[in-house]
């Protein structure tokens, strides 16, 4: 009989400590698919940032612009527009010596939406082209002059204002507003060349080595879209006609409504997040509402690991990393819930703030894929 228990004894605790065991690995591995889903959203996260956040501080930083200077509208105060005639003679030269960096001229391509619009500024650096919208190439023509105005912009990311460079087709229209004129250009042509090909932004681009003879915008962006980028897409346009900006809108940027009333397509204003520009307001607002809550929570419900100790009874072990964060909040459960909730978005935040930016400006394959430049 004592055989037989002993026996039965060493079954029952074989049994426990394989339970044990299996318990432990099961902990192991629930820790490490967390670990795995948080690197997973990290990198997902990630690719939010370089695909629309770098896009939205873009677009913050050219509106911006466009209030700084503080050019007429040529819309009229009830959304009227009229039609800008076509004007004769020479096209004037705008601006005529600008700085790096300064707005010279906003640039509309119906091909790509109605709403599309984005700012052209001096220079062609990444800091330019990151923040700005798109830029100039310092050596080329100005607007409507003869030769080649030539502009680059990112294909992807920072708001990819030539991400649709492709969809472009023969005919349409590629409108420049300066202070006072509006250049109207029409597509024609592309090209995809190596980096090397600089004479693709010349004066005479058809024929580098010869004189000028025709007024040309051309757009360079990279290409291919989404990889790293080994050659440039090229888009030619022409030069049709210059107007004057107190007398309306060019025809190609209008449209009339059904009461026959003429208007101007793009009426986009900034969303509430573009006129925000930055996550700190909402990393600090996420964090405030965080330690008001914790402390209401702890005040009325305290914690619920501290109701145990005080009943006598031991905290069961946590075996996930969320659930010890959750577990360790005050309140009831959809307190708890809450305030685990407000620490992801403070931490979301805070990596679309700060964390990307500085893994994108110091990790070398990062820098190079995102075209990051510290500012």
């Amino acid at each position: 009989m004592r055989h037989g228990v002993q026996r039965g004894y060493r079954t029952t605790a074989g049994t426990g400590q394989g339970g044990r065991r299996h318990g432990v690995l099961w902990g192991v591995l629930g820790i490490l698919m967390e670990l795995l889903f948080t690197l997973a959203a990290v990198c997902a996260l990630y690719i939010v940032w370089q695909m629309w956040w770098t896009g939205v501080q873009a677009e913050h930083e050219q509106v911006e612009a466009r209030q700084s200077v503080s050019w007429q509208s040529p819309v009229a105060d009830d959304d009227q527009t009229a039609i800008a005639p076509k004007q004769e003679g020479e096209p004037p030269v705008q601006p005529e010596n600008p700085l790096e960096g300064d707005l010279i001229a906003q640039i509309y391509i119906p091909r790509f939406g109605d709403q599309w619009e984005r700012n052209i500024v001096e220079g062609t650096t990444l800091e330019q082209l990151n923040r700005h919208g798109m830029g100039h190439y310092t050596t080329s023509q100005m607007p409507g002059q003869v030769g080649n105005f030539a502009v680059a912009g990112h294909r992807n990311g920072y708001g990819q204002p030539l991400g649709d460079v492709d969809k472009l087709q023969e005919g349409d229209a590629i409108v420049i507003r300066t202070q006072n004129y509006w250049y109207v250009y029409h597509y024609t042509s592309y090209e995809i060349v190596t980096p090397d090909r600089t004479d693709v932004v010349a004066a005479n681009p058809e024929d580098p080595g010869a004189e000028p003879v025709k007024r040309m915008i051309t757009l360079t962006t990279c290409e291919p879209k989404y990889t790293a980028a080994t050659h440039r897409w090229i888009s030619y346009g022409e030069f049709d006609y210059w107007a004057k900006v107190s007398d309306g809108v060019p025809a190609e940027l209008t449209t009339t409504d059904a009461s026959g009333t003429v208007r101007f397509i793009n009426t986009r204003q900034p969303s509430a997040i573009e006129r925000l520009g930055s996550m700190r307001p909402i990393v600090i607002a996420a964090l405030i509402a965080y330690v008001v809550i914790f402390l209401a929570a702890a005040v009325a419900w305290r914690w619920p690991v501290l109701r145990e100790i005080r009943e006598g009874r031991r905290p069961r072990p946590e075996v996930s990393i969320y659930g010890w964060v959750l577990r360790h909040q005050p309140g009831v459960a959809p307190i708890r819930w809450l305030l685990l909730l407000l620490l992801i978005v403070a931490a979301a935040a805070a990596l679309l703030e700060w964390g990307y930016p500085w893994l994108a400006a110091n990790i070398p394959y990062l820098r190079d894929m995102s075209n990051y430049v510290a500012v």
